[in-house]
């Protein structure tokens, strides 16, 4: 019996659809339960603590070395063309569109990807989201639905910081390193600066920190096998999350930038 060749390509696919299919129904129950009583604002705002003020630092760091490689790559090549001055323009572009969402999305779901997916799913296979069943809770609403919130919420507030910090880094490189003014440097970012820029690089934060949640609790949620199984979780909820993340990106940047 000769083997369809399509048939490889066609199981690919409805996998890949059904993948899809699973993943937006538990986005969207996720969603509505977050909107629908009954609430947990203590869960919701240690969420928010562990998502936003312990990513800081992580944050922070990314930021301020990208604005200073930023801003010396930019005058190794600009200096070519004797265009020097149009490195504040690009550098405050670049953080605000671009670098600082992703950075910041990229490193965060490093880390609180892998935290959502390893602590639901040790949940999962210790049968405690069962528990939680049996204690008429809905795992959804205790476990799912605070993380989306605080995703979706924070990931804006630590994007704006990071834009803040990775401007600030190039003001560093251009000033004392390569000897801009100062004063003229930052007339010029905030002369170039849009609010065009700030939005939508804080409309992608927020839906970068969607999915990092969503992926994490996602993986952890499905997880099974024991403690391989965890593991398993934890890797795939980064990396689909990373993978997302990018993907969007593209998306988003072709909604809010094409002519």
């Amino acid at each position: 019996m000769t083997m369809n060749p399509f048939q490889p390509i066609g199981r690919a696919l409805l996998n890949l659809f059904a993948v899809i299919g699973r993943i937006s129904t538990f986005a969207g129950s996720g969603m509505m339960h977050a909107v629908r009583p009954p609430y947990y604002p203590r869960i919701v705002l240690r969420q928010m603590v562990d998502i936003g003020f312990y990513s800081l630092p992580v944050v922070g760091l990314t930021a301020v070395f990208a604005g200073m490689v930023l801003a010396l790559q930019s005058y190794t090549g600009f200096s070519r063309f004797s265009a020097e001055g149009a490195i504040a323009n690009v550098v405050v572009l670049s953080i605000t569109r671009e670098l600082g969402p992703v950075l910041a999305g990229l490193m965060v779901a490093g880390r609180i990807g892998a935290s959502l997916a390893a602590e639901i799913g040790t949940m999962r296979v210790t049968e405690q989201i069962d528990a939680l069943t049996t204690l008429s809770t809905n795992p959804m609403k205790y476990l799912v639905a605070p993380r989306l919130i605080a995703g979706l919420t924070m990931f804006p507030i630590l994007v704006l910081i990071a834009d803040i910090i990775g401007v600030f880094g190039g003001y560093i490189v251009a000033v004392y390193k390569l000897g801009f003014n100062g004063a003229n440097y930052m007339q010029k970012t905030m002369d170039f600066l849009t609010f065009e820029d700030v939005q939508s690089g804080l409309v992608k934060a927020a839906v970068f920190g969607f999915i990092v949640a969503l992926m994490g609790c996602y993986h952890g949620y499905n997880s099974k096998g024991g403690a391989q199984g965890v593991g398993m979780a934890t890797t795939n909820a980064v990396v689909s999350s990373c993978i997302l993340i990018l993907c969007s990106d593209y998306v988003l940047t072709e909604m809010f930038f094409s002519k």
